[in-house]
């Protein structure tokens, strides 16, 4: 049984089926990337993930357990961390204080916070220099590292990140996408929604296509990029991904 497991999910914004029974797995250390265009439900399969949304069928199963009914911050303590869109870190915190925080489920080992933090600061060494310094003050790339660096403090077995590279510079949206694979090889799995697939899928281990709520291509991530059907829909929308 694979680490993180998602089979046959559907999960409803009223009468609007957003995933049509999306199924996915992540094992430790592997990044598998969620492709898709606008509306195609990868947000919506990381929120479902986390606890934010409850699905009206399917099952999540993590280690063995299900996830399904279990609230967001107790699925923080199991060993899941979301990232969202937009980073929504504290602008009128420190970038060391922001840290804390992400650290509060281990807040009574100052010893385990402290190693955590030198960890980040060794991944990001922007932060560490900038530690003392507004969050809101920091560049976007800065900012998308510290929202990272802060899932990162929960100590996660799995790693949930939505559009990491969204609004960055083609430099920074490399080093970003290049820490991503650097926190995989020490033995976290990764669910990456990025809407720079190529440079996904040139990092990723794995990756589904979503279109419309449904998984339509899936397989290893070196030959989804080859795949006719997969460059056709980036140069053209993934309409095309699923047609014939």
């Amino acid at each position: 049984m694979a680490l993180l497991e998602i089979n046959d999910l559907h999960v409803f914004y009223g009468n609007i089926e957003a995933l049509k029974g999306i199924s996915l797995a992540a094992e430790p250390g592997q990044i598998v990337a969620i492709l898709g265009g606008n509306g195609a439900g990868k947000t919506t399969t990381l929120r479902t993930i986390s606890g934010l949304l409850r699905p009206r069928t399917g099952s999540i199963t993590y280690r063995g357990k299900s996830l399904i009914g279990i609230q967001a911050h107790l699925i923080v303590g199991l060993g899941l961390s979301h990232v969202p869109e937009g980073r929504r870190i504290f602008s009128i915190l420190t970038v060391e204080e922001n840290l804390n925080l992400g650290g509060y489920l281990i807040r009574s080992d100052r010893k385990l916070v402290g190693e955590r933090k030198a960890s980040i600061y060794t991944l990001f060494p922007r932060l560490a220099e900038r530690r003392t310094q507004l969050a809101g003050t920091l560049s976007g790339g800065e900012q998308q590292m510290l929202a990272i660096g802060r899932a990162l403090m929960s100590g996660p077995k799995v790693l949930m990140l939505d559009e990491p590279s969204l609004g960055l510079s083609p430099i920074l949206a490399r080093s970003v996408l290049k820490t991503v694979r650097e926190i995989a090889n020490r033995g976290t799995a990764v669910l990456l929604v990025e809407q720079n697939a190529r440079q996904a899928l040139a990092i990723a281990d794995r990756a589904y296509v979503i279109e419309v709520g449904r998984v339509v291509l899936e397989g290893e991530a070196a030959i989804l990029a080859g795949d006719e059907r997969v460059q056709k829909a980036y140069l053209g929308g993934f309409e095309a991904v699923g047609a014939g």
